[in-house]
């Protein structure tokens, strides 16, 4: 009973992607050299020849990566200073930048594009990644922050007494020690930026469209739906690669945060 309740649970779960990748290989709009049906790598090979579509799916990665190493590389020493550094209303501190990390996007929207626009960050994948961190940056400070808490405080100062300075202490030591903490944060901050579609469609007007909104572009009066699923078909690869390289420090930290 409990193997068809999992079985199910796959089928429930794998059928869109599945039908996704099927129609993906398929000719769903006919044209003179191709029929109605016909099974192929079309709906690739037109997807990659297109530039629009090429320049989106860069346009996604370079925000999507920049957004990882802001958040983690401001978030490692700021979450730090909150798991090593007693103050008053600390972590009163800590649960209010979680609380901006759930307003609402479309609050914000407006001044963050005034604001942007003033400063040319409009139409550029760098103004996405900004403000994507500005919302991640609490995510990855949180994780952070717990995974260094579980650290005793003497491993950091038996590696000052042997002579480390701060920045030695951080590569050396406690990057290799939290090393998990910081695959989960990577994961979530790639995640979340990768799906976002608020700020994309607000931010990139004229340009600098990602990925998402390059999919969303391709939905007209007559859609070629197998040509928007190959292109949704390679915008999982980014994820799925994500995964596959963190996969042992995303186990490792999901079961220390448990």
């Amino acid at each position: 009973m409990r193997v068809l309740a999992l079985l199910a649970l796959a089928a429930f779960i794998l059928l869109p992607l599945v039908q996704a990748v099927i129609l993906s290989f398929t000719a769903t709009l006919p044209t003179d050299r191709v029929a109605d049906g016909t099974l192929g790598l079309m709906n690739y090979h037109a997807v990659l020849a297109t530039p629009e579509l090429r320049a989106a799916m860069v346009n996604s990665l370079i925000y999507v990566g920049l957004n990882v190493a802001l958040c983690v590389g401001i978030g490692l020493p700021a979450a730090y200073a909150l798991a090593r550094v007693r103050f008053t209303g600390d972590r009163h501190f800590l649960l209010a930048i979680l609380v901006f990390r759930v307003t609402p996007p479309v609050v914000l929207s407006l001044p963050i594009f005034i604001l942007f626009s003033q400063l040319g960050l409009v139409n550029s994948p760098v103004g996405i990644a900004l403000v994507h961190c500005l919302f991640n940056l609490p995510v990855a400070i949180w994780i952070l922050e717990s995974f260094i808490r579980a650290v005793p405080p003497e491993f950091d100062e038996t590696a000052f007494l042997d002579g480390h300075s701060g920045a030695s202490f951080f590569l050396r030591h406690l990057i290799p020690q939290i090393a998990p903490g910081i695959g989960v944060a990577a994961f979530f901050c790639f995640i979340f930026s990768w799906v976002e579609v608020v700020f994309a469609r607000i931010l990139t007007v004229t340009g600098g469209k990602p990925i998402t909104m390059a999919i969303q572009a391709m939905f007209s009066f007559q859609t070629d739906i197998g040509r928007v699923m190959a292109m949704t078909c390679l915008s999982l690869v980014p994820g799925v690669a994500m995964i596959w390289f963190v996969r042992g420090h995303l186990a490792k930290g999901f079961t220390l945060r448990a």
